[in-house]
């Protein structure tokens, strides 16, 4: 049974306290399991889009940064392009916003190169993919620190580490595959033509005349249209094999970025949004902050997340996307079954 790690911090504001918190939880994580460290360990992280502000910021990873150079280990923070066109799809411009956004403390790696053309296949001979596209630079690598935040997703719906990993580690080409007949569809009845939709698509693949309409050829099905409706006019609940199928592949991505890897896992449970950090727009939290996470299994601290956020706000907060844990535990990338070791 996989150990979860777990210290309650009530509050984003308390960055200190966090930092503090995750290089506690990764401090007992390596002593207590024993952990090997590589020489070189990236940190796995998340820059926020271009107008997010929920973002966990870099300034909370300072504490396992130094945990890091007290032990001679070096370092980096590493990310994968973006599908969609914006500030993080080519490395030039990612790597200009994550020092917008902070990430100055380590070098920067875009794991697939300028435009997603560095991967490698990884073969892992599953249900929807037989090899993945990884990127590069996280292929070639040992051991990561995944760092997640934990929050809310359109289409898978929620994120954490197996987000991180399957999303977050793909080629440009593998995410890609991964959003396959994922297209949303668009609700005559609901929709009311306010073009929210279309000034957000990346792809500009949304039309408006009297309804909103999807160009199929287009569409990337990065579901940022399903996000930003107003009204709920946009799904993709109409056909729930679809998401399924989405939560399968993104599982199976997950399987091939942590294949013959030793990976360490801590998750954020603050700014906890209906949405991604992709989406590029000021977004309130809809629960309280919860606090830290370390384990070396990422089912296992999905599903702890999961718990703990509905224990601690006192009802069932993400509905959707559970059918992940159910499948990622089938493939083998990790367990349900878990101890949760509350630190105090």
């Amino acid at each position: 049974m996989a150990k979860v790690y777990f210290k309650a911090v009530d509050s984003y504001s308390k960055t200190e306290e966090i930092s503090s918190t995750a290089r506690e939880l990764l401090t007992k994580l390596v002593e207590e399991e024993n952990v090997t460290l590589e020489k070189f360990i990236p940190l796995k992280v998340h820059f926020g889009e271009k107008g997010n502000n929920t973002f966990i910021q870099s300034k909370n990873y300072a504490g396992v940064i130094e945990y890091l150079k007290e032990k001679s280990i070096e370092s980096a923070f590493i990310e994968t392009n973006v599908l969609y066109r914006g500030e993080r799809t080519t490395r030039e411009k990612h790597i200009n916003l994550a020092k917008e956004h902070g990430f100055t403390e380590l070098p920067i790696i875009i794991a697939d190169g300028e435009h997603g053309e560095a991967y490698s296949e990884v073969e892992i001979n599953k249900k929807n993919f037989n090899k993945c596209k990884v990127g590069k630079e996280i292929a070639d690598k040992k051991q990561l620190i995944i760092m997640s935040h934990f929050k809310g997703h359109a289409l898978a719906g929620f994120g954490g580490a197996i987000k991180q990993l399957g999303m977050g580690c793909a080629a440009r080409g593998g995410k890609l595959a991964q959003h396959a007949n994922s297209i949303p569809k668009i609700s005559y009845l609901k929709c009311k033509s306010c073009k929210a939709c279309a000034k957000r698509c990346p792809e500009s693949a949304i039309t408006v005349d009297k309804k909103a309409k999807i160009d199929k050829d287009k569409c990337v099905g990065c579901a940022s249209c399903m996000a930003i409706c107003p009204y709920g006019a946009i799904s993709n609940s109409w056909m729930a094999s679809i998401s399924k199928s989405f939560n399968e592949r993104l599982s199976e991505y997950a399987y091939a970025a942590a294949k013959d890897k030793a990976n360490i896992y801590i998750t954020f449970a603050f700014n906890i949004t209906k949405n991604c950090d992709c989406e590029g727009h000021s977004m309130k939290p809809i629960v309280n902050d919860v606090g830290v996470f370390a384990s070396t299994d990422p089912v296992a601290i999905d599903k702890a997340c999961l718990d703990v956020v509905d224990r601690d706000n006192g009802k069932t907060v993400f509905r959707r996307g559970r059918y992940t844990l159910d499948y990622a535990e089938k493939i083998g990338l990790g367990s349900q079954s878990y101890e949760l070791v509350e630190v105090k």
